[in-house]
C-alpha cells in the first residue's frame, strides 16, 4: 500500500529554504505586536502562556523575556531544535501537532500568531485543533488567533512574484484552488537542483471562524484589524485578529 503524501507544512517548514525566503520578517514588528497585546490583555505576572505553532520561537522567547512562563509548540522538529537553545526553567519547547491533545497545560493565554492556522486539507481538523487548544485553556482564559484579512488578501492577490535572496531566486505563483489560497514556490537550490514547494491556507471568512469558535466552545470577545490593535474593517484591515474567551 502506498504511503499518503506528506502534508505540505511538514516538509516546507523543515526546509532551510523556508527560513531563507522569510528571513526578512521583522522582529521589531513582532515585538510591537506582542507589546500591544500584553498592554491590551493585562496578563498577571504569574500568567502561563502557550505559543501555538511557535516556529523557531521568536515570540515565545520575547514573551519569556517579559517575565512570563511560556511554552512553545510546533510541528517542525527543525524549528523546535533551533528554539531549544533558548529554553530555560520558565521557557519550554516541544514538537507537537496542534490537532493532538496538549499535555502541557493548563494555560491562561494561548497565542496563535502570524497566520499559523487553516493549513489542513480536511476542514474538520481546524475544529479539532481549536478544541485541543480550548481544552488546554483555563476556564476564563483567552486565546488570540492572528490571521490574514482573507477578503482583502484574495482581492489583492499578486499572481506572480520573484525574490532573489543571496544566490537563490524564488519564483512565486499565487492562485485560488477551491477554498484555499495557494502559493507555489520554485527555485534552483545551491547545487542547481530544481525544487518546488507549496503553501495552502484555507481562505477562512470571519463567519467561518465564528462557526469554528462556537463548535470549540470559545466565545468571541473582539476582532482587531492590525498589529497596533485598530478596529477590524473587512475592506481595509491587513489582519483579522480574534480575541476569544473560554
Amino acid at each position: 500500500m502506498s504511503q499518503p503524501a506528506a502534508e505540505w507544512f511538514s516538509t516546507w517548514f523543515d526546509s532551510p529554504y523556508y527560513h531563507l525566503l522569510y528571513r526578512e520578517r521583522s522582529h521589531a514588528e513582532a515585538h510591537v505586536f506582542i507589546d500591544e497585546l500584553l498592554a491590551h490583555l493585562h496578563p498577571k505576572p504569574t500568567t502561563r502562556l502557550l505559543d501555538l505553532a511557535c516556529g523557531k520561537g521568536r515570540h515565545a522567547i520575547y514573551l519569556s523575556k517579559k517575565g512570563y512562563d511560556v511554552t512553545g509548540v510546533d510541528l517542525s522538529p527543525e524549528s523546535i531544535a533551533s528554539a531549544q537553545q533558548f529554553a530555560h526553567e520558565h521557557l519550554h519547547f516541544h514538537v507537537h501537532d496542534m490537532r493532538d491533545t496538549l499535555p502541557y497545560g493548563p494555560f491562561d493565554f494561548i497565542f496563535n500568531l502570524f497566520t499559523s492556522f487553516g493549513y489542513f486539507a480536511n476542514e474538520t481538523e481546524n475544529v479539532v485543533a481549536l478544541r485541543s487548544a480550548a481544552a488546554a485553556l483555563r476556564l476564563g482564559g483567552k486565546m488570540v488567533i492572528d490571521f490574514m484579512n482573507t477578503e482583502r488578501t484574495v482581492r489583492e492577490l499578486v499572481a506572480r512574484e520573484e525574490k532573489t535572496i543571496g544566490d537563490i531566486t524564488f519564483r512565486i505563483r499565487r492562485h485560488l484552488d477551491n477554498d484555499f489560497i495557494v502559493k507555489e514556490i520554485s527555485f534552483l537550490d545551491q547545487e542547481g537542483h530544481a525544487r518546488q514547494y507549496e503553501e495552502r491556507v484555507r481562505a477562512l471568512s470571519q463567519e467561518r471562524f465564528e462557526e469554528y469558535f462556537q463548535m470549540a466552545g470559545l466565545r468571541l470577545v473582539e476582532v482587531l484589524g492590525d498589529y497596533h490593535l485598530g478596529a477590524y474593517d473587512e475592506k481595509t484591515s491587513p489582519r483579522m485578529i480574534f480575541v476569544l474567551k473560554k
